[in-house]
């Protein structure tokens, strides 16, 4: 497996090529179904968003270890509006269209380690990890 895969992201299309290249390699590092789909559909909130709000931008997933532990990081990034309050974009049910409010905090509840770096007029940089939970026995 290559070291990091990249995913332009501009239309709906992209967020189902993201979602599969992302499956592919959870599969690859050894993540099971149950994972492989968690991941999965944290990748397509994101993808999503990057679509209805920046227009543009990709996904970058690369295997990742922290000491013994190992795992995938998934990189969604654009140069869209930003967000102008991460804090509210992230609680469970606020949306500022006519969604459910559950992408991003769901993404977050879906993978391990989740972070948001948003400024207005710049972008928005999300980074999601899911670890191997086998390795920690």
């Amino acid at each position: 497996m290559s070291n990091e895969t990249r995913v332009p992201i501009t239309c709906a299309l992209d967020i189902v090529t993201a979602r599969q290249t992302g499956r592919s390699m959870a599969k690859e590092l050894g993540f099971d179904g149950a994972e492989v789909t968690l991941i999965a559909a944290a990748i397509s909130e994101v993808s999503r968003n990057i679509v209805e709000y920046a227009k543009s931008g990709e996904i970058i997933l690369q295997a990742t270890h922290n000491g013994a532990k190992r795992g995938l990081s998934v990189v969604a990034q654009d140069r869209g509006p930003g967000i102008p309050d991460v804090a509210k974009a992230m609680q469970y049910g606020y949306s500022t269209r006519r969604g459910l409010g559950v992408g991003l905090p769901g993404s977050k509840l879906l993978m391990d380690d989740f972070d948001i770096a948003s400024k207005v007029g710049v972008g928005t940089t999300i980074t999601m990890k899911k670890w191997l939970h086998r390795d920690e026995k």
